[in-house]
């Protein structure tokens, strides 16, 4: 479930920030963040998002 979850958000947030900057209001604005947050806590448990957070930090630890 979470996978599916998580693609169906990946997909609706592409969609939002593929719309131009200028047309958002600050609601929508908020909406598409709290769909981001959303996404990262379901992709956070799965193998993928444990994947980037290493990537993450190797390149954390590459620049100090």
């Amino acid at each position: 479930m979470t996978v599916s979850a998580s693609a169906a958000f990946a997909i609706i947030i592409l969609m939002r920030l593929g719309r131009r900057t200028e047309a958002r209001s600050r609601t929508d604005e908020r909406f598409t963040a709290l769909l981001c947050t959303v996404f990262g806590v379901l992709i956070a448990a799965t193998p993928w998002g444990q994947a980037i957070l290493r990537l993450v930090g190797v390149i954390t630890q590459a620049t100090h």
